[in-house]
């Protein structure tokens, strides 16, 4: 699936992953392909992946955010 992680300084990573776990306000998520669609707020923590490209993982810390989830494609907006 494709996921676009955006601050509002930059783009911090577009690409394709299998999985991508987040901190949701109710606690954390794991988001696989094909997800039913949904918009969650975020809290502050690690948004870990896991990429398409030789299983590499990622991170990145955040603040909180928003994050879309539709068509195989995953749009996190992170402060």
């Amino acid at each position: 699936m494709q996921v676009d992680i955006i601050s509002p300084e930059k783009l911090l990573f577009s690409g394709e992953a299998t999985s991508i776990k987040m901190p949701g306000v109710n606690g954390a998520f794991q988001v696989l392909e094909n997800h039913a669609p949904m918009i969650s707020t975020l809290t502050a923590g690690v948004v870990e992946m896991e990429l398409a490209k030789n299983n590499e993982r990622k991170t990145f810390d955040i603040n909180g955010g928003v994050v879309e989830i539709r068509s195989n494609k995953v749009s996190l907006l992170a402060d």
